[in-house]
């Protein structure tokens, strides 16, 4: 695949394939799902990055949304049955992210909000983060690299993200953030230049 290929003809993103303890499925926009990631999206250390402590309605809307389309799909991330995280799952060529760095059309992006405060902070996140990213170039065979762009003032994120093998390779300025880009490539080969 070439950086030329049409975005059309790029499938939309995958689940990740996790191992035990991990489990991964698609969150859906209604039910114990929903009030799990409204519930979640209220809390002060989500909101503080995420700036989305909507209602619940609009909650219901952007998870539907994503699941009518391609770009973006949303995840649950269980820990030995137990739900630990909202994961969206996206497409960076049609992302926001896209033209900040040389994207290859299979690269994929991960946002992450571990939902419970009390599980920040014991190295959930950076074992979690590693296993998403490996499941996801596993479930992908035609991606090389994962990307992420947290907020740069999100210093507990970047060191897991960091730690969990995703490389800093610059800043990109959005209207509501300065983001770190991270990059955890497939190879050496696969980081971008």
């Amino acid at each position: 695949m070439t950086s030329a290929q049409p975005a059309a003809t790029v499938p939309g993103p995958p689940l990740p394939l996790l191992h035990a303890p991990w489990s991964a499925r698609v969150a859906r926009a209604e039910g114990a799902d929903l009030d799990l990631v409204h519930g979640w999206m209220q809390s002060p250390h989500i909101d503080a990055f995420w700036h989305q402590a909507w209602p619940r309605e609009r909650w219901y809307e952007e998870i539907a949304g994503h699941l009518a389309g391609d770009a973006i799909l949303p995840v649950l991330i269980d820990l030995d049955g137990t739900p630990l995280a909202y994961i969206e799952v996206y497409r960076v060529i049609r992302d926001r992210l896209a033209g900040h760095y040389a994207e290859l059309p299979h690269d994929l992006g991960v946002h992450i909000a571990i939902g419970d405060a009390g599980r920040t902070g014991q190295g959930l996140g950076r074992t979690l983060l590693r296993a998403l990213a490996e499941g996801l170039l596993a479930a992908d065979p035609a991606c090389t690299r994962v990307v992420a762009e947290p907020d740069v003032t999100n210093a507990p994120s970047l060191r897991a993200f960091e730690a969990a093998g995703f490389r800093p390779v610059g800043k990109v300025a959005f209207p509501d953030k300065t983001a770190a880009l991270l990059v955890h490539p497939r190879t050496e080969e696969d980081m971008p230049r």
